[in-house]
């Protein structure tokens, strides 16, 4: 908690998958997941604060892996022209390193939205992670192809399998044609759940108190998504993040005086469209504002210019 900067303050679910969680995992990716393993049983605080600045530096190279493993993956897709015609995607590259492919296949599920296997090679075997689409089972996708694996486990949206390298490319074929035939139309789209629109003006601290008596969220109780129609950049926001991949927002919309802060991760391509005054609507979630005690902020889940609906 201390090395993500957590300490002193209410810990949410978010904090725990998105800056707690990947850190206790970073080691494993990287190098051996014992050294997480011996952080979490440790007593000596002092030991412990030295163990998990090392793991820390773990999950930095981690990312560093992630990006450059995923814009290597996008490279491979961008170049296979009839990729947006096929229902899935399996890739595979001998020098990539194991414990970061389940990472890559989620970014590649989440950018294409399609049921992805990213594979690497361990001498003469091939190991492959495995992310789905809501709705779609990949476990039974993989399962159809067992004759071919030496070992496969997970659940309907995240598998892990093993093979001998000489059958990957009889196993893409045939799972392939496996989701061609069994997955929808509607599950290849992203589409979003949105349980509201709202505008700004309903965006109080007693709602947001009474959306966290919900928590926990997840899989199958997912965090409440709201819509706000016609909102306009406040004038000071800016792209943010190392890769300058991000979107921190000031937003106003048209029915209030409220100005909203915002966090748009990995949608920076919509930046040039926030600055040029036009107004667009907003899907997101309401969280707490960690820089910010007190304060909310939304966590924007797609942008999208009102005119494409006609405002």
């Amino acid at each position: 908690m201390d090395i993500c900067g957590l300490s002193g303050r209410e810990i949410s679910m978010s904090d725990i998958i998105f800056k707690i969680g990947p850190r206790i995992n970073a080691s494993g990716r990287m190098e051996n997941g014992k050294e997480s393993v011996d952080l979490l049983v440790e007593r000596d605080l002092a030991v412990a604060l030295h163990a998990a600045k090392h793991i820390d530096e773990y999950n930095e190279k981690r990312k560093d892996v992630d990006r450059q493993m995923t814009e290597e993956a996008n490279q491979i897709v961008a170049r296979l022209e009839n990729q947006k015609h096929q229902s899935s995607i399996v890739l595979y590259d001998e020098h990539w390193k194991k414990g970061v492919i389940g990472i890559v296949a989620s970014r590649l599920t989440e950018i294409y939205y399609r049921p992805t296997v990213v594979i690497t090679r361990d001498e003469d075997l091939a190991t492959g992670s495995a992310r789905s689409v809501p709705g779609f089972d990949l476990y039974a996708a993989i399962k159809s192809c067992r004759d071919l694996l030496l070992n496969f486990g997970g659940h309907t949206y995240a598998a892990g399998l093993t093979m001998r390298w000489e059958n990957v490319r009889e196993f893409r074929t045939r799972f392939q044609q496996y989701v061609d035939e069994h997955i929808l139309p509607e599950q290849t789209e992203a589409i979003l759940d949105i349980d509201a629109v709202i505008d700004f003006k309903d965006i109080t601290k007693k709602l947001h108190n009474d959306l966290k008596r919900f928590a926990p969220f997840g899989p199958g109780n997912p965090k409440p998504l709201f819509c706000t129609k016609d909102v306009f950049d406040f004038g000071t926001s800016k792209v943010v993040g190392r890769e300058q991949e991000h979107i921190k927002l000031e937003l106003v919309d048209s029915k209030s005086n409220n100005v909203m802060n915002g966090i748009a991760f990995g949608q920076s391509a919509s930046a040039r469209y926030i600055k040029s005054k036009r107004s667009f609507d907003i899907a997101y979630t309401i969280e707490d504002n960690v820089f910010k005690r007190g304060a909310m902020q939304l966590q924007i889940e797609d942008i999208r210019p009102s005119e494409e609906t006609g405002g």
